[in-house]
């Protein structure tokens, strides 16, 4: 058997308690006697260590992405293959079945034994994001434990068993970790050292809201396309653990849990470059990636989910100016912090649900922005530099769902603009801009769907930022 093969059996052996049933008593319970299961596979040794952090202040011994020969400035647009539209599609079987109850088609159905590795450079620098991005998160939600006290959690409305729900999320980045960490062997990149910009509670639970939003959306947003469709199916079962660690940092920050009907998906370098400004180091001879990173966006006047009335946000409540800044809690006088507030529609406390009377973004909304020049160096030891290849920037890209919708922006400087936030929906009854979505600089409206999106890429002036809409 094939060593990976064997460690996700070991996985599932491991996970697995026999029972043997007791004899029959009419009088008294007898509890099954359960029979030891064989030891667990180890975990990754890097994932009970503990991080660092501060920000990076030495020199960098390489910049930029990795990178090899280049074939072609971008990928070009081609039309469907001849194959898309040739099935039927109308409810007949038109193949022979190659086993009972088994239609023909499918990929990876043909019997043979999966091997749980990556098959090409797209997965193997995909994987290596999402562990990037799994490190984070380990690190982070432990991090905010150990900053705050217990006064300061339970002034912020979370309880001791708030707090263990937490834990328990690092401690399934533990297994993520190790999970991809397996999958991609010797090169697998390792933890690394981060600055993170919260001062509050509340502003780490909005930080840990935004960044699961953006690990979540950049593994959907690659998945369909890895060429291992064995590691695509392991990397499915964690990354549906992550969708509900960011709906519960949602309830936690007093949001509605779940206000669309669809989640997002984004291109890697668009992960990368929000995730990138908080690694300060990386250890030497840590494994890079081929992604690129975009000049940074800010969303001016991001709406602050700490008002009862988001509309009082003024310019530059965030805790910093990057993509993900969380909100900036310490700026929101008094009369207008929602947390604990005892009018229904304006309580922003950690609660399984909330409905805000005022919303927090609304079509026709003026939004404001600035972004930064390409050739900052960003990243893990200031070792990768933003680039883009776009041209003036012309609209904002807004993606959300599974919309990509543009609206046209006005510069007000070489580096300032606003734009108008747009009615769009992706089917009636469901609006497309809610929740925590994207938005990005863009030189051109090029129409793309969900499963194209990346080629979206040539064109990214700035961004993308993360946009509270709802």
């Amino acid at each position: 058997m094939h060593s990976q093969s064997a460690f996700i059996v070991s996985i599932l052996l491991a996970s697995t308690v026999i029972a043997v049933p007791a004899p029959h008593a009419s009088h008294v319970d007898v509890p099954a006697s359960p029979v030891a299961a064989p030891p667990p596979p180890p975990v990754v040794p890097d994932a009970t260590g503990t991080a660092s952090h501060g920000p990076f202040s030495g020199v960098p011994t390489t910049t930029g992405a990795l990178s090899l020969s280049v074939l072609a400035a971008s990928i070009p647009a081609l039309p469907p293959k001849p194959s898309a539209t040739t099935y039927p599609s109308d409810g007949q079987l038109h193949n022979p079945e190659p086993a009972p109850y088994t239609p023909a088609g499918g990929l990876g159905t043909d019997g043979s034994e999966p091997v749980y590795n990556a098959k090409s450079d797209f997965d193997f620098e995909s994987l290596a994001l999402g562990l990037y991005q799994e490190w984070i998160e380990l690190d982070l939600f432990h991090d905010g434990l150990a900053k705050f006290s217990v006064e300061e959690f339970e002034a912020a409305g979370l309880t001791a068993e708030d707090r263990f729900l937490i834990e328990f999320m690092a401690d399934q980045e533990v297994g993520h970790a190790t999970l991809i960490t397996n999958i991609l062997g010797a090169a697998a990149p390792k933890q690394c050292t981060y600055n993170y910009p919260y001062t509050t509670v509340r502003e780490f639970l909005d930080f840990s809201q935004k960044l699961t939003r953006f690990g979540e959306s950049g593994v959907y947003g690659f998945l369909n396309h890895l060429d291992s469709r064995e590691a695509g199916q392991l990397l499915l079962q964690s990354i549906s653990t992550e969708a509900r660690q960011q709906q519960i940092f949602r309830q936690f920050d007093g949001l509605f849990p779940m206000p669309v009907w669809f989640e997002v998906g984004i291109p890697q370098s668009w992960g990368w470059t929000l995730l990138a400004p908080y690694i300060s180091s990386c250890p030497a001879n840590q494994t890079r990636l081929a992604w690129q990173n975009f000049p940074g966006l800010t969303v001016v006047n991001q709406p602050n989910a700490a008002r009862r009335n988001a509309n009082n946000t003024k310019a530059g409540e965030t805790v910093g100016t990057t993509g993900a800044a969380p909100l900036n809690e310490t700026v929101v006088p008094k009369s207008d912090q929602c947390l604990g507030s005892q009018i229904v529609g304006e309580d922003c406390s950690p609660a399984i649900t909330h409905n805000r009377s005022i919303p927090l973004s609304f079509p026709g909304r003026e939004v404001f922005f600035s972004w930064e020049l390409p050739g900052k160096a960003v990243g893990p030891n200031n070792s990768y530099v933003t680039a883009t290849a776009a041209g003036k920037p012309t609209f904002v890209a807004w993606v959300t769902q599974l919309n990509l919708t543009y609206s046209k922006l006005t510069l007000t400087s070489p580096t300032t603009g606003s734009t108008i936030q747009p009615n769009t929906s992706t089917f009636a009854g469901d609006p497309a801009i809610n929740g925590t979505i994207f938005v990005a600089l863009t030189d051109k409206d090029l129409f793309l769907t969900p499963f194209n999106l990346s080629q979206i890429n040539p064109h990214v002036v700035a961004g993308p930022a993360l946009y509270q809409a709802g």
